[in-house]
Parts: C-alpha cells; sequence; structure tokens
C-alpha cells in the first residue's frame, strides 16, 4: 500500500493514539473507573505516544518507527495478555492482578463484546499497522 505522503500513516496512528488516550482518561476520571494493573502497564506505553508520534509527523522524521515501535510492541503484547486473560483464554491461575481491580472484571461491554482491553488492543495493533506499513514504505523509498 503506497500512500502520497508516507506521513499519512504516523498522522492517522496519532489520531488513533490521541482517542485512545482520552478514552482511557474518560473511562478513569469522568466515568470514575479505576484502570486494573495492566490497564496501567498499557497506559504506561500508550500516554507517551501521543507526544513521540506527534513530533515524528510535524518533523517528518523517518526514524519514527524506531523510537515507537519498542512502546507500541510492549503496549501490544501487554495488551494481548490481558484480552487473553479477559476472555477466559488464559487460565486465571497464572494471572498478574492480585492487588486493586482485577484484570479480568466486567467494567463496559459494548454490544456485549466490546470491551475497555479490547478497546486498547484494538488501538495498539492499529498503531503496531501504521508504524509497519510506514517503515516498509520508507526503506522501499529509499531503495
Amino acid at each position: 500500500m503506497k500512500f502520497k505522503d508516507n506521513f499519512t500513516l504516523i498522522y492517522f496512528a496519532w489520531l488513533v493514539n490521541i482517542v485512545s488516550f482520552a478514552g482511557s482518561i474518560y473511562f478513569s476520571n469522568f466515568m470514575m473507573l479505576p484502570p486494573c494493573t495492566l490497564c496501567w502497564y498499557q497506559r504506561i506505553c500508550i500516554f507517551p505516544l501521543s507526544i513521540l508520534l506527534a513530533v515524528g509527523f510535524l518533523k517528518k522524521d523517518e526514524n519514527v518507527f524506531s523510537y515507537t515501535i519498542p512502546l507500541v510492541s510492549t503496549g501490544w503484547i501487554i495488551s494481548l495478555y490481558h484480552n487473553l486473560l479477559y476472555y477466559k483464554i488464559i487460565p486465571e491461575a497464572i494471572k498478574t492482578c492480585t492487588s486493586g481491580v482485577s484484570c479480568t472484571s466486567k467494567q463496559i461491554e459494548f454490544l456485549g463484546f466490546i470491551t475497555i482491553p479490547l478497546m486498547a488492543f484494538t488501538s495498539l495493533t492499529i498503531t503496531l499497522i501504521c508504524l509497519i506499513l510506514f517503515y516498509k514504505n520508507t526503506r522501499k523509498s529509499h531503495s
């Protein structure tokens, strides 16, 4: 897939990340839903991306992939694990959420299946795909 401006992918990833950032703030500060331990770890990865992706886009920095991919991939792995726990694919015996809110507690389920962990996973997956496509397109243009 080729874009007129390869940085459209970074802009789109930033938009997705901003929605994810704002959603997590809304859920915790306005709906008063406390985040679980795994949600906090995902936030640690998502929140700085709001700045890093914006800087990469505004400066048209072709190295944006190298300094965002560690956060995105780490957040994605945590989010995948969280969803596997939440949907009971992984047994709860190996869960890491032992204090505070349970990582498998049902706080929100839009349409009966869209949960906070699924929203985070979707956001991180879209961001990861955008970064991979950006990287591939950038490498092709330099070949």
